[in-house]
């Protein structure tokens, strides 16, 4: 049975690995690159996971000091734009799909999201060819609101990114994210 907890500086090592291995594995899934990861020092990784927890933060599947699923979140920090958060980075490694971690990873984000004064909705991106990602999304309350073609390119082939939201009141009103 994983762990499910907030990610904190000292989870800094094991992040920047894990990381790396999503980025490495799914190229076609992350806006970032492998080759930027790789020029973030530890240093900056301790800090991003611990610079505001209140605001932004990474959930993480562990067994043990092993990640098996990451999801990051983070607030607008703009006055006409803070009403609004995103959902960045999730992934689950390969031995541990199937068992419902992204969806437990996810759960534990939305309801701490759902805890932050003033957030009325949650945004992500999804490429195209990750089918089982939008329908997760999907099935936790995320509707699509528009698509980007050719938003991402990857060597020399073009990913389109589907667009979703989640309205936070449904979220509040029930207590829970859509199954």
């Amino acid at each position: 049975m994983a762990e499910i907890r907030l990610l904190t500086g000292d989870d800094a090592n094991e992040f920047w690995d894990f990381r790396l291995e999503a980025l490495e594995r799914e190229a076609e899934a992350f806006s970032s690159s492998a080759e930027e990861h790789r020029s973030l020092s530890l240093d900056e990784v301790r800090g991003q996971l611990g610079a505001d927890p209140a605001t932004s933060f990474v959930v993480g599947a562990l067994e043990g000091r092993k990640l098996l699923g990451t999801a990051g979140f983070y607030r607008e920090k703009g006055l006409k734009t803070a009403h609004k958060g995103h959902i960045w980075g999730v992934y689950v490694t390969f031995s541990a799909r199937g068992q419902g971690i992204g969806r437990d990873i996810l759960r534990a984000l939305l309801k701490r999201a759902a805890s932050i004064d003033g957030l009325e909705q949650i945004q992500l991106s999804v490429g195209t060819t990750q089918t089982a990602a939008a329908k997760l999304y999907r099935s936790l309350g995320f509707e699509p609101w528009g698509c980007e073609a050719k938003a991402l390119k990857v060597g020399g082939c073009y990913i389109d990114e589907e667009y979703m939201v989640l309205n936070l009141d449904r979220l509040r009103k029930t207590g829970k994210a859509a199954r």
